[in-house]
This record gives C-alpha cells, sequence and structure tokens, in this order.
C-alpha cells in the first residue's frame, strides 16, 4: 500500500484501525472471488475465518492460513468475538491504557507537596516525583493528574 494512493474506504479504514496491514495474505477464495468481500477489512477478515471454523466446520489451521493469520490469531479473534461482538474484533488503540507513572502513591505524595505548597509549580511538582520515585512525567500529565484527582474527590463529596 506504500507508494499508491488511498480510495476513501482504505482511508476510514485506516481511521478506524480496522484497516489489514496485510490484505495480500488473504488467499480465501471467498475473498479472491466476490465484491461483498474486502481483505483491507480486517474485521470482515477475522469475522469469516471463526465463522467458516464454527459454522462450517473448517480446520483451524487451514482456515487461519488462508485469511492470511496464525491459529493463535484465530484463537484470539474467536474469544474476542465471544466476549466482545463485532466490536471485540477492532484492533485496540496502542499505547498506555491508564497513567502508569502516576500511581495512587505518586498522586498522595503530589498532593501533600501541594497541601504544604500550593505555589508549587508543575514543573517543580515533576522534579519531586523524579527525585523521589525516580520516574520522569511531564510537568503537563501532573497538571491533568492533579486535576482529575480534584474533580474526583469533588465529585464524591457532591454525589
Amino acid at each position: 500500500m506504500a507508494g499508491r494512493k488511498r480510495d476513501g474506504k482504505e482511508r476510514e479504514l485506516a481511521r478506524s484501525r480496522t484497516l489489514n496491514p496485510h490484505p495480500e495474505a488473504v488467499i480465501d477464495e471467498g475473498f479472491a472471488s466476490s465484491g461483498f468481500f474486502d481483505a483491507r477489512d480486517v474485521v470482515q477478515v477475522k469475522y469469516e475465518m471463526v465463522r467458516r471454523v464454527e459454522a462450517e466446520g473448517a480446520t483451524v489451521s487451514a482456515t487461519a492460513g488462508a485469511f492470511g493469520f496464525s491459529r493463535q490469531s484465530y484463537y484470539s479473534a474467536a474469544a474476542a468475538l465471544a466476549d466482545g461482538g463485532l466490536v471485540g474484533l477492532v484492533p485496540a488503540r496502542p499505547g498506555p491504557r491508564a497513567a502508569h507513572k502516576l500511581t495512587r502513591e505518586v498522586l498522595d505524595h503530589l498532593a501533600g507537596l501541594r497541601e504544604a505548597d500550593p505555589g508549587l509549580r508543575a514543573a517543580e511538582l515533576a522534579a519531586a516525583v523524579a527525585e523521589r520515585f525516580g520516574v520522569r512525567v511531564h510537568p503537563r500529565s501532573v497538571e491533568r493528574a492533579l486535576a482529575r484527582r480534584e474533580a474526583d474527590t469533588r465529585s464524591t463529596k457532591s454525589g
């Protein structure tokens, strides 16, 4: 796909993280001979792969290979489909899922520092985290985490 202009569907699939990075690996006859199936749509490919095994009794190894995936990918897709439906087949967003550096212990420390000296700037708080916990955090991350914590505290007290 590099070096070639993407059409509207391909751009939308990429935007929604559902663009199959290797559509050329899908050699299943249904995808090769049908205008309905699109090997670029990874959700469609995985769904059809799971359906083929579960509904038609095809073997996992042969089916996974024909759809451009490993056996382990088949089992992961089958579990994701069973647990979350079609949405479960959409690849997860990359990157951390939560504030993994600003743990409760770190936030408690920051709140204590801020309480003792409300004039402390975020950069100073970030430096304090690095000194005490050996973790580098961006000052803006400190500001956001403290603001979330404060908002959570307010909503818990008012609710």
